[in-house]
């Protein structure tokens, strides 16, 4: 197992428990727009509040599923290659509304890690 692969494994998932459940409800300086919370960056997008709860529950699947990876390699793909869409998607979205290039720096290295999981 290359070393790099082991190091994505390991930062993607805490990356994403960081987000969601440690830093949810805090303002950072990469949430999308003026958005206070990860909920509020949700609503920034344009996007309805059953999205917030649906991309959370996939980047939380996909992460655990990485994490699943060290015992059950062949769980490492699918989780990988769901996040790399995942990711992207939160790329388009701080494009979408025209977000400063600073904002885009965690979910593009999430992406690219993820991609390079991926292939």
């Amino acid at each position: 197992m290359d070393i790099l692969q082991l190091i994505f494994q390991i930062v993607i998932p805490l990356g994403i428990f960081n987000v969601w459940f440690l830093r949810a409800g805090r303002s950072t300086t990469y949430r999308g727009k003026d958005a206070t919370s990860l909920k509020a960056e949700f609503t920034a997008y344009g996007l309805p509040e059953t999205m917030f709860y649906i991309v959370g529950t996939l980047k939380i699947s996909a992460a655990v599923l990485l994490l699943l990876g060290f015992f059950l390699p062949i769980l490492i793909l699918p989780g990988a290659f769901l996040m790399s869409l995942l990711m992207l998607g939160a790329v388009i979205m701080h494009f979408k509304v025209n977000d400063p290039p600073i904002r885009f720096v965690p979910a593009t290295l999430m992406l690219l890690m993820s991609l390079a999981l991926v292939f």
